[in-house]
């Protein structure tokens, strides 16, 4: 899936191997993922989707490009598993990352020009866990 916002923007779907990009898509104020070569178009992906990012994944923070030694926005891991989140909420951010020790983060805050590969879609997108839905007090605080 794509997240609302991103519905003007070009899209297709992600494929096993993809070499994904975190971007802020032009004309949009959200972030997301295009593939290597691609920054105009978003790759979308479907819950269960798992992502294997090249270095640490980092969340957007004001003081990270400041102070890198800090590491602000750092969060540990290089493992994720694409989930949906608020889907009771039509107009609000829905594309998060839930990582390996429980973590969820919005797609859209992801500090742009993080590379990662797609390891695994769901076996069969109508059994993959599209219903299932983290509660709100499991995102990581901004």
């Amino acid at each position: 899936m794509c997240d609302y916002s991103l519905h003007s923007v070009a899209s297709r779907p992600a494929a096993v191997g993809d070499k994904l990009i975190s971007t802020k898509f032009r004309g949009t104020s959200t972030g997301g993922f295009s593939a290597l070569g691609e920054p105009e178009v978003a790759v979308c992906l479907r819950p269960g989707t798992e992502i294997a990012f090249e270095q640490e994944i980092e969340r957007s923070h004001a003081f990270g490009g400041l102070f890198p030694r800090f590491q602000f926005g750092k969060l540990g891991q290089t493992m994720a598993r694409f989930r949906q989140v608020n889907l009771h909420d039509p107009h609000v951010h829905h594309d998060a990352l839930e990582l390996p020790d429980g973590t969820v983060i919005f797609v859209t805050d992801l500090r742009e020009g993080q590379v990662a590969t797609v390891l695994q879609l769901p076996v069969d997108p109508e059994t993959a866990e599209t219903g299932k839905e983290v509660p709100v007090s499991g995102l990581a605080a901004l």
